[in-house]
C-alpha cells in the first residue's frame, strides 16, 4: 500500500514549524490513541501512521532526507542518506506507543487531557536525556566523490565512564528517589489568580527530569556518566556526495550523561577544488587546447577524465569555445545509478613564433573567403546551456 504523504497525515504545509508539526501530531494522537479508541483497528492505524509522520517531520534532518527524497529516503533500504539507519519498515503500534511516550508521556501534559490523570495518580514521567550530535567536516577530492570510498576518522568525543559504567553513582552506591518531585520527573505549580485556578507543570530542577538524584557520585566521571576520550569511525561515503550533503552515524556523537542514548556524529562533506575538473551538478566541465590544424581539420584527442585518460573526436571545423561531449564520464548519480558527461571546451591554440615561410603559408589562407571570420557569435555560457539542453 502507497503512504501518503506526511505533510498530508499531519494536515500542514511544507513550510511548517516544528511547534505547528508537534501541535498537529497532539490533536490526531488525542483523537486516534488507542485507549480512547479501543479494540478500533482503523484508529490504530491511523495512530500508527500520525506517529511514523511525527518522527521524522520532528527532526531537522530527517525532515530535510524526506524533503528530498520522499518516503524512499527514511525507509529501510532507502538511500538512508542524512544518516537515519534503518527507517520505518515494520513500524508497529509498539514503536508508535514508545515514540508517543517518549515525547508526550507521563503526567501534566496530554495524559491529563486523555485520560484526566494528575500528579496524584502515580504516573511517572521521567526525561532521558540524550547525548549531544557531534559535527565534522570530510574533505572530499573529485576522485574520491566518483567512486565513493570508506574514511577513517578519529573523533574527540564524551564517551561512558567505564568505572561506573554510564550510572554516574560510585562503586557500591545507588541512585536515590528525587525528593522534590518524588520520583516523577516533573513538579507541578498551582497558582490562583482572579480568573481561577492555573497549574503549570516544569521539569524537576533537581533531578532534571530524571526522577532520581545521585547521592554518591562516581569520583572518575563526577556523576556525569561520561568522560573525555577519542573513537575511530567509520564511513561509507556513497559515490556521487555534493557539498553539504551529510550521513549521520547513529551512536557515535557524545555519550549521554546517566546513561541516556548517544548523539550522532554528523560527517559534513567539503568538496575540494580540481586544478582540472568543474563540477556543474553531475556533470564535469573542462578547458582543452587543440593546434589550429586540429580545430580545422579535425582529428582525435587524448583528454584526462576521472576514470583515466579518454579519446575524444574533434570534428572538422571546431570552432573556440565549442563544448564537446563524453558521455557518461561525469559525476555518479546518487542513489539512482547512471553517470553525468564529462563537457569539454575547446580552445584553439595559437603559435605565438612563426618561421617565415609559415607566415608566408598563413598569409595566403588569410585571403581566401572561407578563412574569413564571420560576424557575432554564442558565448560559452550560451553553448554550455545547448549542450546541457538548459
Amino acid at each position: 500500500m502507497n503512504k501518503r504523504d506526511y505533510y498530508e497525515v499531519l494536515a500542514v504545509d511544507r513550510g511548517a514549524t516544528e511547534e505547528q508539526i508537534k501541535s498537529a501530531y497532539r490533536k490526531l494522537a488525542m483523537k486516534y490513541h488507542p485507549d480512547r479508541n479501543p479494540g478500533n483497528q482503523e484508529a490504530e492505524e491511523k495512530f500508527k501512521e500520525a506517529t511514523e509522520a511525527y518522527e521524522v517531520l520532528k527532526d531537522p534532518r530527517k525532515r530535510q532526507t524526506y524533503d528530498q527524497f520522499g518516503h524512499a529516503g527514511v525507509g529501510a533500504g532507502g538511500p538512508g542518506f542524512g544518516g537515519f539507519g534503518g527507517g520505518f519498515e515494520g513500524f508497529d503500534l509498539g514503536d508508535a506507543l514508545r515514540a508517543f511516550m517518549r515525547d508526550f508521556g507521563g503526567s501534566g501534559s496530554i495524559f491529563d487531557d486523555l485520560f484526566g490523570m494528575g500528579m496524584g495518580s502515580g504516573t511517572r514521567q521521567r526525561r532521558t536525556v540524550r547525548g549531544e550530535d557531534l559535527r565534522v567536516r570530510i574533505p572530499l577530492a573529485l576522485e574520491e566523490i566518483n567512486t565513493g570510498l570508506e574514511k577513517s576518522i578519529r573523533v574527540k568525543r564524551l564517551v561512558t565512564c567505564d568505572a561506573c559504567d554510564g550510572t554516574g553513582v560510585a562503586a557500591g552506591s545507588s541512585k536515590k528517589t528525587c525528593p522534590q518531585c518524588k520520583g516523577r520527573g516533573q513538579v507541578r505549580t498551582v497558582t490562583r489568580t482572579f480568573l481561577g485556578t492555573v497549574q503549570q507543570v516544569s521539569t524537576c530542577s533537581m533531578c532534571r527530569g530524571s526522577g532520581e538524584i545521585i547521592a554518591d557520585p562516581c569520583p572518575s566521571c563526577g556523576g556525569e556518566g561520561r568522560v573525555r576520550g577519542e573513537s575511530t569511525v567509520k564511513i561509507n561515503i556513497p559515490a556521487g556526495v555534493a557539498s553539504g550533503n551529510y550521513l549521520a552515524v547513529e551512536g557515535m556523537g557524545n555519550a549521554a550523561p546517566a546513561g541516556g542514548p548517544p548523539g550522532d556524529l554528523i560527517a559534513v562533506f567539503d568538496e575540494q577544488e580540481h586544478e582540472t575538473f568543474e563540477r556543474h551538478g553531475d556533470n564535469v566541465v573542462m578547458e582543452l587546447p587543440v593546434s589550429f590544424a586540429t580545430a580545422a581539420l579535425g582529428g582525435t584527442v587524448e583528454v584526462p577524465t576521472l576514470d583515466g585518460s579518454a579519446k575524444l573526436k574533434v570534428p572538422p571545423g571546431t570552432q573556440p569555445g565549442k563544448v564537446l561531449k563524453l558521455k557518461g564520464k561525469g559525476i555518479p548519480h546518487l542513489h539512482t545509478g547512471g553517470r553525468g558527461d564529462q563537457l569539454v571546451r575547446i580552445h584553439v591554440w595559437v603559435p605565438t613564433r612563426l618561421e617565415a615561410r609559415e607566415r608566408e603559408m598563413l598569409e595566403q589562407l588569410a585571403r581566401c573567403e572561407s578563412f574569413k571570420a564571420p560576424q557575432g557569435g554564442k558565448s560559452f555560457l550560451s553553448k554550455l546551456r545547448e549542450t546541457l539542453g538548459v
